[in-house]
């Protein structure tokens, strides 16, 4: 008897996972159709709004049931479907990726990418008919070296969205093999795997935070697994390819020896020898983005006025807080993967620039820690296109505090009962423990 409850309830959980598959691929195929983003971008964030509900339940159901190998491969077909329907969208809702073209072919041209920038005279060459005028022109790169050399290997839009799919995938498969050394459901990859921004992300959009993330997720694996070198290693390229894991590296040295830092470093070192002709304007792409980028912000906002109005001591203070919670958490011995939740799940939040995309970040911890805060955070992170509806209304490109307001409200509410339910838990405790001591004497 109870064989056959286990049987019915693993089919029946199996077929509400293939329906709500079903009905991702029909909205994914929908967005992947629309010929002109910038005039239907209400419905495009409607729709993955809509995704995100169905998004969400599957998760419950991935977290709440036992699930057998026919779920698994629900799961799995589902993810590979809804990135080839979007692979094929004929319009993209960032155009980051045209920016990365231009990277590569002003590399291919022997040019070093942190000196020139795309509105250089005698340069027009290297701009894509299709789209002349990419993100930041005006500034040279603010991309790590190995995202840089791996863009000079590829030359079409479609293949960039193709490689940034390949990682996307990559990252699944090292999802799964570290759900199954943490002994954890392997089902709890649906968590990454079928996330909307995940998917409009990389499969759509064709950025390159698949490289950091599946590189990141691997340095964790090794970490789990004792390697020390390869953890190190791993974690220097996903350094390479976005700044962000550099804040887990507290992490790593509280539980690796010392003299691993010099192979980072050397890694570190070793990618950015290329470019070094570059001379102190090697980062002058990031003081630019530093200085000029302000979108979809909240707690920075606060920041800002605590300094002052000073957008630059805001990123000071910032860049301070996160400081102080990386080696807190390292302090502590927190756990990595919570570590890497916290602390990649926050960057978006006290940065003064926070696109959709950035929120990809931490969305891979949710198949280990499925905190509905920032689930939801992963859901709503999609108003962050809203500005776009204004600028194809001929209005200039701002943030609507209503937008914000539905985007980070809900979020900061269930984040803040979620840190009061847990200090009351722990007073709870401390006040049992003193009446047990005060009991015992």
């Amino acid at each position: 008897m109870r064989f056959f409850k286990t049987w019915w309830q693993e089919g029946a959980v199996a077929l509400a996972l293939a329906v709500l598959a079903a009905g991702l691929a029909g909205i994914f195929r929908v967005i992947a159709q629309f010929q002109d983003l910038g005039a239907s971008m209400p419905e495009f964030i409607g729709l993955l709004l809509m995704a995100g509900i169905l998004y969400v339940t599957g998760v419950f159901f991935a977290e709440r049931f036992q699930l057998g190998m026919t779920a698994l491969a629900i799961i799995l077909g589902g993810a590979v479907l809804f990135r080839a329907e979007l692979l094929f969208a004929k319009t993209t809702p960032s155009d980051d990726v045209y920016r990365y073209q231009w990277d590569g072919r002003a590399q291919r041209a022997g040019l070093n990418p942190y000196v020139v920038s795309p509105n250089e005279e005698k340069l027009e060459g290297l701009q894509n008919p299709e789209h002349p005028e990419p993100p930041g022109e005006e500034t040279p790169t603010i991309y790590p070296p190995l995202a840089e050399l791996v863009y000079r290997q590829i030359e079409t839009v479609p293949s960039y969205k193709r490689v940034s799919t390949i990682f996307d995938l990559a990252s699944v498969g090292a999802l799964l093999l570290l759900l199954a050394a943490m002994k954890q459901p392997l089902h709890r990859v649906l968590a990454y795997a079928w996330n909307p921004a995940i998917l409009i992300s990389f499969a759509m959009s064709g950025h390159f935070d698949s490289l950091a993330i599946v590189t990141f997720v691997g340095a964790l694996f090794f970490l789990l697994k004792k390697r020390a070198g390869p953890a190190m290693a791993a974690l220097a390229l996903a350094f390479l390819s976005k700044f962000f894991p550099v804040l887990l590296l507290p992490t790593f040295l509280r539980r690796l020896r010392l003299a691993y830092a010099g192979l980072f470093v050397f890694l570190v070192t070793t990618f950015y020898v290329p470019f070094l002709g570059a001379g102190i304007h090697l980062f002058d792409g990031a003081r630019n983005y530093a200085r000029d980028w302000l979108n979809n912000a909240t707690l920075f906002h606060a920041l800002f006025l605590v300094t002052g109005s000073s957008k630059a001591g805001a990123e000071w203070l910032a860049a301070l807080i996160l400081l102080a919670v990386s080696l807190y958490l390292a302090k502590k011995r927190a756990a990595p993967l919570w570590s890497s939740l916290i602390l990649t799940g926050g960057v978006p939040l006290v940065s003064p620039t926070a696109y959709p995309w950035y929120f990809t970040w931490g969305i891979a911890f949710l198949c280990f820690y499925p905190n509905a805060a920032w689930l939801l955070m992963s859901v709503t992170c999609v108003l962050g296109y809203t500005p776009a509806i204004s600028e194809g209304a001929g209005e200039p490109f701002k943030n609507s505090l209503l937008m914000l307001s539905l985007e980070y409200g809900p979020v900061y509410l269930w984040l803040t009962y979620h840190c009061w339910a847990a200090i009351k838990k722990k007073l709870g405790v401390a006040s049992m423990g003193s009446e047990t001591a005060a009991s015992d004497a």
